[in-house]
């Protein structure tokens, strides 16, 4: 069984990784169904977007990049430059292909404002690892648990728009996507908690996180009742 959890620190610890394979940029429509055509022949692919951040209250923008890969390979999907195109879309509607991913349903739901699709076959890694023993949930968290590697999460809150894409953006998003294939393919090769074993896991955690609200509450009332205190001088 896997740790349940693993500290910020502990990673800080680990050796990075960063995909190492193929990464090929498509930016112009003519090239999206050369690209489709090769990834279908995959019977499992990892999927990830990245969209520009808003650092303003109320604003979102729409995915700018589509991330799809295989363990050797990534083609990353100028979607802003290109759109969401029906042989995109294609990717997600085949029923025969398996598409991972963590948090995929935001994902899927960020391409679907852009173009309507129907998905199938898609697997998200978070309704997963529960099963093995992991109660951690981002994927920097995951992978460093199963594979004790650190994924940078450097390049997040980059310009996903930029005209140009630096090396390190791209080798980022496309480490990502891989990683999510990495995590899944390792959980199918390892045991599974028996339910009454994920039963108990999910009690316990249940049970320290209501311990750990009722903490920060108590000291929380603590310091309201610390402030409400009166100040008394020499005079009073």
């Amino acid at each position: 069984m896997y740790q349940r959890k693993i500290t910020k620190e502990e990673i800080d610890q680990l050796d990075p990784i960063l995909f190492s394979g193929e990464i090929v940029l498509i930016d112009k429509q003519e090239d999206v169904a050369p690209a489709v055509e090769e990834l279908m022949q995959s019977e499992v692919i990892g999927i990830d977007t990245e969209t520009r951040p808003s650092f303003k209250k109320g604003m979102q923008h729409t995915v700018a990049l589509l991330q799809v890969a295989t363990l050797s390979k990534c083609f990353l999907f100028r979607i802003n430059k290109i759109g969401v195109m029906n042989e995109i879309a294609e990717i997600f509607s085949d029923k025969r292909v398996k598409k991972i991913g963590l948090a995929l349903k935001d994902d899927l739901l960020g391409l679907m404002r852009l173009h309507r699709f129907q998905a199938r076959n898609c697997i998200d890694v978070q309704d997963m690892v529960n099963e093995y023993g992991i109660v951690d949930l981002g994927l920097q968290k995951i992978f460093a648990i199963i594979f004790q590697r650190k994924i940078s999460k450097s390049q997040r809150l980059t310009n996903w728009e930029n005209e140009q894409l630096t090396e390190q953006q791209c080798a980022y998003a496309a480490t990502d996507a891989w990683a999510t294939l990495l995590i899944y393919e390792q959980l199918m090769r390892s045991e599974k908690l028996t339910k009454q074993e994920v039963i108990r896991l999910k009690a316990e955690e249940l049970a320290l996180q209501i311990a750990a609200a009722n903490k920060a509450r108590a000291e929380q009332e603590m310091q309201q009742q610390h402030r409400s205190k009166p100040i008394y001088t020499e005079h009073d």
